[in-house]
């Protein structure tokens, strides 16, 4: 399994909310490509990045710093958070991007999601944000008509590669990841599936693995010194 630790990027500072709230956000460092080299040396080679004020607004607003991360770091480098039409992805891509992460746009708009998926194939991502079995959409704030599994099986369908599953109700509150949630969707599907939500102990860096989950995102837990980056890294393999 990979382990994704994440930087979640708001007014170009490493922050961290609880569970999709913009209103409990908590300022990790001024200093994310800091924050990204320093998961290198401890031997991560994936990050995940989201860009919290592209989901709220729309438009990317930290593409400088996505690009330093890849420039300056051999990281795997893949970005969520407001990327909704094609020129955003390409962007991203021009920069130094690995993987673009779909969220809102994957649900509200399948011409642009098919479009993404013909033009850069693995590269495009879908990310799936569950709340009380339906996906959420728009910075988590409103809930869309499909349940989990009819987003799967759609996902799967039209060739989606890769998709990270949040249970929001999990995430930031530092109570354990939904393992069951993620050995079911495993079974179910042949998308490689990265959990996120609530991975706040190397307990559950161990179950993930078991349960064969391709990846899995570590946020709040590491920034609280409740997991130790490399010792994760480690167990999951």
């Amino acid at each position: 399994m990979r382990i994704f630790p994440a930087i979640d990027l708001y007014g170009q500072k490493a922050v961290r909310l609880f569970k999709g709230d913009y209103a409990q956000m908590t300022v990790y460092s001024e200093d994310p490509v800091s924050v990204a080299k320093d998961f290198e040396k401890q031997g991560a080679e994936y990050v995940h990045v989201v860009d919290l004020e592209g989901a709220k607004i729309g438009t990317p607003a930290h593409l400088d710093i996505v690009s330093r991360i890849a420039k300056e770091t051999s990281l795997f480098v893949e970005i969520g958070g407001g990327i909704r039409d094609m020129q955003t992805v390409d962007k991203y891509l021009s920069v130094g991007a690995s993987r673009v992460i779909l969220g809102t746009a994957a649900v509200t708009d399948e011409t642009f999601l098919k479009e993404a998926l013909a033009k850069h194939g693995e590269k495009i991502a879908v990310g799936a944000d569950i709340a009380d079995g339906k996906i959420a959409i728009r910075g988590w704030v409103e809930k869309s008509e499909y349940t989990t599994d009819a987003f799967f099986t759609k996902m799967q369908s039209l060739g989606v590669k890769t998709v990270i599953c949040t249970d929001i109700s999990k995430d930031g509150a530092m109570k354990g990841t939904n393992r069951a949630l993620y050995e079911e969707l495993g079974k179910k599907y042949t998308l490689d599936i990265i959990a996120s939500g609530g991975v706040s102990s190397i307990e559950d860096v161990e179950a993930l693995a078991k349960t064969g989950t391709y990846g899995a995102i570590i946020g709040k837990a590491y920034y609280m010194g409740a997991i130790d980056l490399r010792l994760a890294i480690e167990v999951a393999k």
